[in-house]
């Protein structure tokens, strides 16, 4: 009994310091398909390493900001540093998407296979419109944050029109940090939002959540392409 309790409590301490979820996988493999990646099968693929890896890929996933906080490009480029660390305990989602394309660019320049390097990249691309992944752990991220993941998930794949592409034009890594923490600030505005007011996320919010996030990955496609 005494064995069964430490297990309980355990389980329920990790699951309130680390939102070991995202947006659930058909919500991934939508945003990677509608930005034209064409192995876009493989976007769920971060979620599945969190089995084996821990908190050294779980922190990629997210980044805990406290209400008020405006993210810079600045902000974002600092976090590139971090990725991979299992030790960040504010995580560091945003500089994941600029060290994964950097990865992707330097295995490709050795001529080995860097598409997986790009699948990770999807996928942090995507877990940067869900806002749960972007606030807090509080609460109330904790009562909703599986809800929400779900919230358009069995149907996103059929629905893929209603993702809309937007225009992004990548020239640099600035620009992409830009744009990272244009999106990250809108993602915790509306996660705050979603507390203030105490309600789920809508399915209207969702798909223009995603639409940021499967346009920014169309013009990394692009962005990457060139170089």
């Amino acid at each position: 009994m005494k064995n069964l309790f430490t297990f309980f409590l355990t389980l329920s301490l990790i699951t309130y310091s680390s939102p070991g979820w995202a947006w659930h996988d058909e919500t991934h493999l939508a945003v990677a398909n509608a930005a034209g990646y064409e192995k876009w099968f493989n976007a769920a693929g971060a979620d599945i390493t969190k089995i084996k890896a821990g908190d050294v890929e779980n922190k990629n996933h997210y980044v805990h900001n406290p209400p008020g906080t405006v993210v810079t490009a600045a902000m974002v480029l600092d976090q590139a540093d971090r990725y991979n660390h299992s030790h960040d305990a504010n995580g560091h989602l945003y500089g994941a998407i600029i060290a994964s394309i950097r990865e992707y660019r330097t295995t490709t320049q050795t001529g080995k296979y860097a598409q997986y390097h790009l699948a990770f990249c999807a996928h942090y691309v995507g877990d940067l419109s869900q806002p749960l992944h972007n606030i807090l752990p509080n609460n109330y991220n904790q009562h909703n944050h599986a809800a929400t993941d779900g919230i358009i998930n069995d149907e996103v794949l059929y629905n893929l029109s209603l993702i809309e592409i937007y225009p992004i034009n990548i020239q640099s890594e600035g620009d992409l940090a830009r744009e990272i923490a244009r999106i990250a600030n809108l993602s915790i505005n509306l996660g705050y939002q979603l507390e203030m007011e105490d309600r789920m996320l809508s399915r209207q919010e969702a798909y223009e959540q995603i639409s940021h996030s499967a346009s920014l990955f169309r013009a990394i496609l692009e962005y990457v392409d060139r170089q």
